[in-house]
Parts: C-alpha cells; structure tokens; sequence
C-alpha cells in the first residue's frame, strides 16, 4: 500500500466561490489580493534575507516591489476615497525604492507580513468602496489627474498584479543564479 498524498489541485481565488455577496467590481480586487498573497509565497518560498535585498541582472530587488505592492494599496484606495496622500504616506513612499540601510533591512518574513496586512486593510475600504457610485470622479495627486472610483479600484488590482509578476521574476531569476554563480556575486543595494 503506498503512502503517497495526493494533493488538491490549486485553484485560483476567483474559481473559489469567494465573496459572494461582494459586488463584482470589489470581489475581483479581493480575488487579486488572494492570488497575490499566493504567488508571492510561493515564490519567495526559500529565498534568504540578503537575496531579497540584491540586485539581481540589476532587476530591482524583491524587497522593493513587496515595500510598494503594500504601501501602494493604501495610496491608491486613499485616492479612491476622495483623499491626498498624507505626509507620512509620501515618506513611505519616498523610502520604497531606497529600503533601510543595511543593518536594519526587512526580512522577508516582515515584508510578507506588510502585504498581509495591507490586503487586510484594504479589504474593508474596498467594500465600502463599492457601495459607492463607481463613476465617481476623483482626482489623483496634486495635479488632480482625473479617474473615477472604479477606475481606481481596478487599477489597485492591476497595479498589484503588475508588481508581483515582477517579484515572481526576480523571485526565479534568484533562485536561477544560485546555479551559475555564487551569491557574493550579485551585486547587492
């Protein structure tokens, strides 16, 4: 008798009969953020601390895209609410690309757990959100760029889903080069 599990084929969120009572609009920017959560886990599953810091070919690092994939949520739904991004926003914001300095970078544990919260953040906002008329006009940044609440909220989603394709591919393009070079030889932020 073989002792062999078989697994459960994956399937995605929005194949899981989630979130039901959510408008469609709303629903499909909760299923993002499920399959976010999923590709980025899986993906990072096994990369160290000090990968996600480097450079890799000179793509941005991991730990970039997962500090904006997090505070970009909350931008953008800030906009969607009719709200400016308020000062320690913008300083977040500022300090994405550049991360800490060395001695007090994330590890990637911590930042998975950002993007957790923030998806949990948002998710209410989201559902407040789509109780609202989605052509609403709201205007984005300082100059007002004009869009809609709807606007805003599929792109949350996009923009999202944008991102972690990013990490997926720096997420493999570290894992590849553990094979041809040792890791002292990426160049590290």
């Amino acid at each position: 008798m073989s002792s062999q599990t078989i697994s459960a084929p994956y399937v995605e969120p929005w194949l899981r009969g989630t979130h039901t009572d959510d408008p469609a609009v709303g629903r499909a920017v909760l299923h993002a953020f499920e399959l976010a959560l999923d590709d980025l886990r899986k993906w990072t599953d096994g990369l160290t601390d000090l990968e996600i810091h480097t450079l890799p070919l000179e793509l941005p690092p991991l730990a970039f895209h997962l500090r904006h994939i997090a505070r970009s949520v909350d931008r953008l739904l800030t906009y969607a609410e009719g709200n400016q991004l308020s000062a320690e926003q913008l300083a977040r914001m500022k300090a994405e690309e550049i991360g800490p300095q060395h001695d007090e970078r994330e590890t990637l544990a911590v930042l998975l757990v950002e993007v957790e919260n923030s998806f949990a953040n948002a998710a209410g906002r989201v559902r407040a959100l789509t109780k609202e008329d989605l052509n609403t006009f709201r205007g984005v940044g300082r100059k007002q760029v004009p869009t809609t609440i709807g606007g805003l909220l599929v792109h949350v989603a996009d923009h999202t889903m944008r991102h972690v394709g990013h990490a997926v591919t720096t997420a493999k393009v570290l894992k590849a080069l553990r094979v041809k070079e040792p890791l002292p030889a990426l160049s590290a932020k």
